[in-house]
């Protein structure tokens, strides 16, 4: 079990890598392609978009055919897609390799959810799953860091030749070391891509509710973070490796979480980590956008994703008991309002900037994230 954990911790991390690299590369892509950054942005668009509808495909695949072997299997084809965008002619033909890749490379996350939530009882889930999910948030960290640098140092295209190669091997590791597991987990009857395997969770009406909680936090989380690195590179001048790692702060912030979650939910219990991860999040961005010396803004990126996952990791515990009985498809439907909600974010965003500026769309953005928080504190029982 150990070993199954750590494996699917790295597959979820490289599509962390491929979520978060492109948001560095924006002004060097605007650039090359001689678009302003709000239409670039559609490359991160894109991936959000296709990581969204995948999840209609993974989760029933995922219950039906056994979670290991599809998470193998996606990481193979998110090798392609990858090294499908180092030979992008166009802006066009780059987005559209982006959307592939968000297909492919998203189920891995939602299946070792919904793997280890079947292997571990419901009491002790909310710390596997934060651990886990140190998987994404290193790789989500990494993700800046690599885009940034990689394209810094040798192009924008080399930063997907290390990505797909990173998928590749990946790809190998789990198939030589979960083979033999593929088919021990039991398999849903029935028809697999059916409608009617998604309208059964949707009925819940906990499930609904978690749903629109997730997209709505989403939105209003992701489509200021997106835009940060522009922000930071009109306000500074910073190099794209710097803000790179400014960026990275996000996953530092979402690891210091992760190390002492057990502590936050006995003193403060969900409802104590929602509330007060909505004020700090609210407080960070807001922070960002004052602060004179940009060193300080790794402080307000640390922070930002230490109170994101304060609230987002309570959502990812309720979304567990949507439907026991066809958790990748629960988790599937959480992680399509998840990305619906980022692409949302991002366009709303893009649409935003270039009418009234960064600091007043990230402000409003991060005061409704706050606002959201203190709903869902209030509303926590029906999740």
């Amino acid at each position: 079990m150990r070993e199954t954990f750590i494996l699917l911790a790295l597959a979820a991390a490289n599509s962390g890598i491929a979520m978060r690299m492109v948001e560095p590369m924006l002004p060097r892509l605007a650039t090359d392609f001689a678009t302003p950054i709000p239409v670039v942005a559609s490359v991160i668009t894109a991936f959000a978009f296709a990581q969204a509808a995948a999840q209609y495909f993974h989760g029933p695949l995922g219950d039906r055919y056994g979670k290991l072997r599809m998470v193998t299997i996606l990481m193979a084809l998110s090798a392609v897609s990858a090294l499908g965008c180092v030979l992008a002619a166009d802006l066009e033909s780059l987005i559209a390799w982006r959307f592939a890749t968000g297909l492919f490379a998203s189920g891995s996350m939602v299946l070792g959810m919904a793997f280890l939530s079947d292997a571990v009882p419901a009491e002790r889930r909310q710390p596997v799953l934060a651990r886990f999910v140190s998987g994404t948030i290193i790789g989500q960290s990494l993700g800046p860091l690599v885009g940034g640098a990689v394209t810094d140092l040798a192009g924008w295209r080399a930063s997907f030749v290390v990505l797909g190669a990173v998928f590749a091997a990946v790809a190998v590791v789990l198939f030589v070391r979960t083979r033999r597991r593929w088919d021990e987990a039991p398999r849903s009857p029935g028809p697999v891509l059916s409608p009617a395997v998604h309208l059964a969770v949707l009925r819940v009406p906990r499930a609904r509710a978690v749903i629109v909680a997730v997209f709505l936090e989403t939105v209003f989380f992701f489509g200021p973070f997106s835009f940060l690195s522009p922000m930071l590179k009109a306000k500074f001048d910073l190099p794209l490796s710097v803000i790179g790692i400014l960026l990275a702060g996000f996953g530092l912030g979402g690891m210091v979480y992760i190390a002492v979650v057990r502590v936050l939910l006995a003193r403060l219990g969900q409802r104590g980590c929602v509330t007060v991860g909505g004020l700090l999040c609210g407080l960070f961005y807001l922070a960002v956008l004052v602060v004179p010396w940009w060193p300080l803004a790794m402080v307000c990126t640390v922070g930002v994703g230490f109170a994101f996952y304060m609230v987002h990791n309570t959502l990812q515990t309720r979304a567990a008991e949507m439907a026991p009985h066809a958790r990748a498809t629960g988790f599937s439907q959480f992680s399509m309002a998840w990305a619906a909600g980022q692409a949302v974010g991002v366009a709303a965003m893009g649409a935003g900037v270039t009418v009234v500026g960064y600091a007043w769309m990230i402000g409003s953005f991060a005061l409704a994230f706050t606002a959201l928080a203190l709903v869902l504190r209030v509303q926590l029982h029906r999740l």
